[in-house]
């Protein structure tokens, strides 16, 4: 076997870790399991977040799986994105199998099946601890920039905050916000006009469809109260293992802007909630994103600058992102190049398109004279992985093919009765899932645009009543004036009306 045991000194020395650290599995050379040759990946750098990439088929969501399972086991608690609905087995202890004590004893590691702490969240009318966030909680530029809108729109935006911060509206739902919106520009046009300068009906036009195609997609049950708190994604159990918090987006994949709005302001609001931790011994958080393109796909740019931003300040805050996707091509350059660890299981050459795909795959694996890593990522089975990380100092270890470990939880997903079992422990569930809607924006001003109509209404009545009253006083005071006239009253006497009668009479005959 070419170089062997320069090799196995080679992988041996990158990868000796002082501190924690999670092993992956065993290095390969030619095809072959090098035993008790590990690939670890040391637990400090896993908040320089990372990739698990590869093609459909070739073991991408187990690997996650091993991921959250060790650490969960070293107290570090991890939200997975479940689109597929095949994670819930973490809840439960493998059953085993021989091939997977044979894979393992290759390896040189014990098989240890074990259930973990997993608490279920959801976004949407799935059973789980139900996510949800304010309006006011996202502002005024978060809201712009998932709403898509241009410059101007996003002025009225910050208007509209405005507004309801100086008037103590608070912004809770959808519902708040198209009322204010439709406020402005109606019933409110006035007031807003004179403090604020003129809306246009047009931008709060557009805002409005775009607001109505997020409600579309599920934004009523996402935005509104009781506001999930993410200091409950860092839970740990009363053995010291962090949960592992499963959320379910199964019937999220057709709404991809629920989808972004959710992971956009998640990310924002652990950035401005997490104390700042540098490069501490641990990370405080770590995050898979499973079927990562969703997101940067259907994002638009400006969406896309805040995720970018925020994957690279996010670190300090001790808080590791792994994006799981098919293709690192998937992923956009400018946040593929903060990623630390790499994980590329096998891809398919089928097309030429695919094999460009390939090249370029593997020029994001640092150069080693022990594989051609173009033709590898052609020839790994299922569970096997090119693997690339970050050593304590932060430079990368020498490039690997692995065999991984296989998960110690149940590589299935739980069964209705023992989903619903879960749930019902859930104290998150009873936090959250009470469904508040207090007095907001929206019962305000309808409250305020009642008063004002019934004002309106109170004051048009009291001006007819006194128009009538005018009316009447104006006639009586005009046959007083008829009667208390003195010449009326010698013209009008029996006695001039005889004497003209009287020279009328005479001038006839």
């Amino acid at each position: 076997m070419k170089n062997s045991e320069a090799f196995v000194k080679e992988i041996t020395d990158g990868n000796t870790c002082k501190g924690e650290y999670i092993t992956l599995g065993a290095a390969m050379l030619e095809g072959q399991t090098m035993t008790n040759t590990f690939v670890n990946v040391p637990l400090k750098t896993m908040n320089r977040h990372g990739l698990i990439a590869g093609a459909t088929g070739t073991g991408k969501t187990k690997t996650l799986q091993v991921l959250a399972e060790n650490l969960s086991e070293k107290g570090v608690p991890v939200l997975l994105m479940d689109i597929k609905g095949d994670l819930s087995g973490l809840a439960k202890p493998s059953p085993g199998h021989a091939k997977i004590d044979e894979r393992h004893q290759q390896i040189g590691l014990p098989f240890n099946p074990q259930a973990f702490p997993v608490e279920m969240l959801t976004l949407s009318e799935q059973d789980g601890v139900r996510l949800r966030a304010t309006i006011s909680e996202f502002g005024p530029v978060l809201i712009s920039r998932i709403l898509d809108v241009t410059e101007t729109q996003a002025g009225i935006i910050s208007v509209i905050f405005k507004y309801c911060d100086d008037n103590h509206l608070p912004l809770l739902d959808l519902k708040d916000f198209k009322k204010i919106l439709q406020y402005a520009t109606n019933e409110g046009k006035e007031e807003f006009q004179k403090a604020y300068g003129r809306i246009s009906t047009a931008s709060t036009g557009a805002i409005l469809r775009k607001i109505i195609e997020i409600e579309q997609q599920g934004g009523d049950l996402f935005f509104g109260e009781k506001s999930f708190d993410t200091e409950d994604l860092l839970r740990v159990d009363d053995q010291g293992r962090g949960y592992i918090n499963i959320l379910r987006l199964t019937d999220i994949q057709d709404k991809p802007k629920l989808f972004s709005t959710f992971m956009l302001s998640l990310l924002a609001e652990i950035y401005s909630t997490f104390p700042e931790q540098g490069d501490s011994g641990r990370p405080e958080l770590i995050m898979f994103i499973d079927e990562a393109h969703l997101i940067f796909n259907e994002a638009s740019d400006a969406l896309l600058d805040q995720i970018e931003s925020i994957v690279k300040l996010i670190r300090s805050k001790g808080v590791g992102l792994y994006f799981v996707t098919q293709n690192p091509t998937d992923v956009p350059e400018e946040v593929l190049g903060q990623l630390g660890l790499k994980v590329q299981h096998a891809l398919r050459a089928f097309t030429a398109k695919d094999r460009k795909a390939i090249k370029l795959t593997a020029q994001n694996y640092p150069d080693t004279e022990y594989y051609d890593t173009a033709d590898v990522l052609t020839s790994l089975g299922i569970g096997e992985a090119l693997v690339s990380a970050l050593d304590e100092k932060g430079k990368p270890t020498p490039l690997a093919a692995t065999l991984l470990r296989a998960p110690m939880s149940r590589m299935d997903v739980l069964t209705d009765s023992e989903l619903s079992g879960l749930i019902a422990e859930s104290k998150l569930a009873r936090k959250y899932n009470e469904t508040i809607d207090r007095e907001s924006a929206y019962e305000m001003l309808n409250k305020k645009i009642k008063q004002a109509e019934a004002e309106e209404a109170k004051q048009k009545a009291q001006e007819e009543k006194e128009a009538l009253k005018r009316a009447a006083t104006k006639k009586t005071s005009r046959r007083q004036s008829t009667r208390m006239n003195p010449l009326v009253k010698v013209l009008t006497s029996a006695t001039v009306i005889r004497s003209v009668l009287g020279i009328l009479s005479k001038m006839i005959k």
